[in-house]
């Protein structure tokens, strides 16, 4: 590699709110999120589905379904 062209790779803290931390290496020596893999509800397992704007029913009636 040529001198002085590249950025500092460095170890890093990544921080997420719910207090999660996982160390890596990155040009950034920390980084903080808002959401993780622990406490995002896709991978929790805590997925919920809202039908805010009555969708399903519009849908259910345009085709005709009980």
């Amino acid at each position: 590699m040529k001198p002085e062209i590249h950025p500092n790779y460095v170890d890093t803290t990544i921080k997420c709110v719910c207090g999660h931390e996982h160390v890596t290496r990155s040009t950034k020596p920390d980084i903080h999120v808002e959401i993780c893999s622990n406490c995002h509800p896709f991978y929790t397992g805590k997925t919920k589905l809202v039908d805010a704007a009555g969708r399903v029913d519009k849908f259910k009636k345009k085709y005709k379904m009980k």
